[in-house]
């Protein structure tokens, strides 16, 4: 059974996907935003960060306005000529509400697919070029070296705990993309600093984020503020780099799996089950048999048995040799061991000693007659 988070991304995702086959409308009408020009307050227009040089400060916004427009995903998604045309990036200028175009428009008016991969990675959805390290205020497009899906939110006027500001964060931003769940009270990523006018929400998907940032720039909540949107720092928590890192690594396979031949993935699985010895399904997963695996500790058993029983044998027929003191005569104590240990064969075997016909003097035996010689007898 769905829970309720579910269901709802569930139906998010059901809607947008209907609304993609009707022609996408015209946000505005031409000349009908009113362009303000950035106030100047020093001689030097920085272009890195978007203002003058000297004079303000990016981290005070009371040199921002609120938007004129905003992007409204349910009545302003559709069809345009990218649909036709195979583009894969959307439009900047419909994440802000402000396209004239609509169905005309050379680029995507929908919420980028997180399944459809970019054809550049060092672009984002709107293809703007990214760099190698953030801006010092983690403004602007953001840094190809990290996949960052967390966005900080600034200026957020709290009017009640921090729940309730959590629920009106959720309710403004999952219509930019599906967020992330944990393990928190409510289920959400979405995080409040409370007292400090902070929140911190965590889309699945980078393009989501890379969309809800310029979607919800400068706009507002609840109380008629003015939004400061960027993207937020790495999380120092050890934890939640490794689970991260593990999320990573667990996509990078994916890709890859999904890049590679299907028959020469079956292939390699199956030379692996041959060389583990593993036996797989028709679909090629390891087959865990419990029977066959009793069955060979039944057979190991089995064979320790026998292999216990055969020492015993062994033990019993030939007594252990009594190791001599110290060397008496002519021969040595190891060949006097072994001539006392072909003896003992001998008698076991039932030989018995040959009889010496008439005439003719008995053979000596080869070696076995010298158990009883002794160096002391002279005769």
């Amino acid at each position: 059974m769905l829970s309720n988070a579910e269901t709802e991304t569930a139906a998010i995702a059901t809607k947008t996907k209907s609304k993609k086959l009707r022609p996408a409308r015209k946000q505005v009408k031409p000349g009908e935003v009113e362009k303000k020009e950035t106030p100047q307050t020093g001689k030097e227009y920085n272009i890195w960060y978007n203002k003058w040089a000297g004079g303000d400060r990016e981290d005070s916004y009371s040199n921002k306005t609120k938007s004129q427009t905003r992007c409204n995903i349910k009545r302003d998604s559709g069809l345009t000529r990218a649909n036709t045309t195979g583009m894969k990036y959307c439009c900047l200028f419909f994440a802000r509400g402000c396209c004239p175009y609509g169905w005309e428009c050379e680029y995507l008016h929908t919420l980028p697919e997180p399944e459809t991969a970019l054809p550049d990675s060092a672009k984002d959805c709107f293809t703007r070029d990214k760099f190698a390290d953030y801006r010092d205020d983690m403004g602007g497009v953001g840094s190809f070296n990290r996949q960052n899906r967390t966005l900080y939110v600034g200026r957020i006027k709290e009017t009640g705990t921090g729940l309730e500001t959590e629920e009106v964060v959720r309710r403004h931003f999952k219509e930019f993309g599906e967020i992330e769940h944990d393990d928190s009270e409510t289920g959400w990523a979405v995080k409040v600093l409370q007292y400090r006018s902070v929140a911190f929400v965590t889309y699945k998907s980078e393009l989501h984020a890379q969309f809800a940032k310029e979607a919800m720039a400068c706009q507002s909540l609840d109380n008629d503020e003015i939004l400061n949107v960027r993207w937020a720092t790495e999380d120092p928590n050890p934890v939640s780099k490794v689970n991260e890192k593990r999320r990573l690594e667990d996509m990078g396979q994916a890709a890859i799996r999904d890049k590679i031949d299907p028959r020469v993935v079956d292939a390699m699985r199956t030379i692996r089950a041959l060389e583990d010895g593993d036996v797989l399904d028709s679909d090629g997963n390891v087959i865990e048999n419990d029977a066959e695996e009793l069955m060979e500790d039944e057979e190991d058993a089995g064979r320790d048995a026998k292999r216990r029983r055969l020492d015993l044998i062994h033990d019993v027929s030939t007594p252990p040799l009594q190791k001599p003191s110290n060397p008496i005569g002519l021969l040595s104590a190891d060949t006097m061991e072994s001539l006392r240990y072909f003896s003992q064969i001998r008698k076991q075997n039932g030989a018995q000693a040959p009889v010496a016909h008439r005439g003719v003097p008995p053979k000596a035996p080869l070696g076995l007659s010298l158990g009883d010689y002794g160096s002391d007898d002279e005769d």
